[in-house]
This record gives structure tokens, C-alpha cells and sequence, in this order.
């Protein structure tokens, strides 16, 4: 499915409505962008796999698959810069929308959706917030059969991993200058994000000097095409 960059106006339109949101609902907000073949009211029910391949594709749409990034090593916090590419996260990917659905001791489970991380937002205990997604998760209890979540959240993690490998991407990262190695989390919701909102700010900001220096409302410079706003932005001393 061929993905449109959103134009500059958009942008903006999208930075102002997301700025108050949790990361979740961002998350969701710029997967309508990319997903507009499908109604906003089913979005929250992706599997979190689709909603990472659908941000990863609009942040090369919007900025290409080229992704410079810094993290500090766990170990002697040695600040480090990676480089990424959305291709190469995107190959061979699981292209399915639907949660997954697997069993457990007889009981039906599907992986988890944006739906099932709000309930666990406010959870500050890693454990108990692992429990009560597996709850969240779970779609069937057999009769006179009882199941103790807490003695299978590991079994279910592993399963889950496999049926929806684009829902959590870690990078395997080596420090070059104490030689620890670990797993870091990718989040390409908040990167994005944070791309999203240089950008709007940059933008507002060309707005406000050419808005003061020439008068022209905000519709007026943002038509403008990047060459040609640079060079008044040049000419105005920017």
C-alpha cells in the first residue's frame, strides 16, 4: 500500500493534536495517518505488531529509512550512536493485522493490543502489570478449570514473542569502549514522535520570523516550496 508523505500543514495538524496525548493514543494518531484504509475504531485492536510496521513505514515516508539514534551503555553510560534502517526491520516481517490467538493449559489467549497496554499504563510493578496483561489476554475459561496467570506468564511471553515479533524490537548492542553487551528496546512510537515534533517546532518557528518580517499569514508560508522559503528565511537574516 503506497503511504503520502503528510504535507507540512499536516504536520502541524498532527504535532497539535497529539501533543497532549499518552504515547499510546500518539501511537494511534499517526497509525490512523498510515493506516487510512482502516476506520479509527479499529485501530486500538491491532496487534501491536501492525501498529509498529505502520509507524516504522510513515517515519520512512516522512523521513526516510536512514535512522540515526544515540543510547547510553547500561554499563559505563557511554553515550553511543546507531544507525537503523526501516528496511531492513521491515524484512520478512508478519504482515497479519489480527492479534494472534495461542493456548495455554486450555485456555485461549491472544497477544496483546493498544487496548490491552492502556489498561496497564498506571502499573508501576513490572510482575503484576505481566499478570494482569495476561488476564487482559485472555479469551476463554474452561469449565472447572482453574489457571494461576502468575505460573505462565513466561510460558505466554515467549509465545507471544514468536506469534508477534514486531510488537517489542530490541537491538543486540555492544559498547565500543567497555565491551558490554545487552538488548535495548526500540520504541519507533516515541522516535517518531520526537521527529514529528522538531519538525513542527522548526516549522513554526520559520513561520514566526517570516510572519513578523513580512506579514504573511501562516497558510501563505507554508505554501511556499522549502527552497524558496529557506531563501527569504536567508534574506531576513535566519
Amino acid at each position: 500500500m503506497h503511504m503520502q508523505a503528510p504535507r507540512e500543514a499536516e504536520i502541524l495538524e498532527l504535532w497539535e493534536r497529539g501533543l497532549a496525548r499518552h504515547p499510546i493514543d500518539r501511537a494511534l494518531l499517526l497509525c490512523a495517518w498510515a493506516r487510512p484504509d482502516l476506520p479509527s475504531s479499529q485501530l486500538p485492536d491491532l496487534s501491536l505488531g501492525a501498529i509498529n510496521r505502520a509507524l516504522l513505514r510513515l517515519r520512512e515516508t516522512c523521513f526516510g529509512s536512514r535512522i540515526s539514534a544515540y543510547v547510553d551503555c547500561e554499563h559505563c553510560g557511554e553515550r553511543m550512536e546507531i544507525t537503523l534502517d526501516t528496511g531492513q526491520l521491515l524484512k520478512d516481517v508478519n504482515e497479519k493485522d489480527t492479534p494472534a490467538e495461542f493456548e495455554i493449559s486450555n485456555h485461549r489467549f491472544r497477544v496483546p493490543c493498544s487496548r490491552d497496554l492502556a489498561t496497564i499504563a498506571l502499573e508501576r510493578d513490572i510482575k503484576e502489570a505481566s499478570v494482569k496483561l495476561l488476564e487482559q489476554c485472555c479469551l476463554s475459561h474452561p469449565d472447572n478449570t482453574d489457571l494461576e496467570f502468575s505460573s505462565v506468564v513466561a510460558e505466554a511471553e515467549t509465545i507471544m514473542a514468536n506469534l508477534d515479533p514486531e510488537a517489542n524490537i530490541n537491538l543486540a548492542l555492544t559498547c565500543e569502549d567497555c565491551g558490554e553487551s545487552w538488548l535495548a528496546d526500540f520504541n519507533i512510537g516515541a522516535l517518531l514522535w520526537d521527529e514529528i515534533d522538531a519538525r513542527a517546532r522548526s516549522l513554526l518557528a520559520e513561520v514566526h520570523s517570516l510572519a513578523r518580517a513580512y506579514g504573511w499569514t501562516e497558510s501563505e508560508i507554508l505554501a511556499l516550496s522549502p527552497q524558496r522559503r529557506a531563501t527569504y528565511l536567508g534574506m531576513v537574516g535566519i
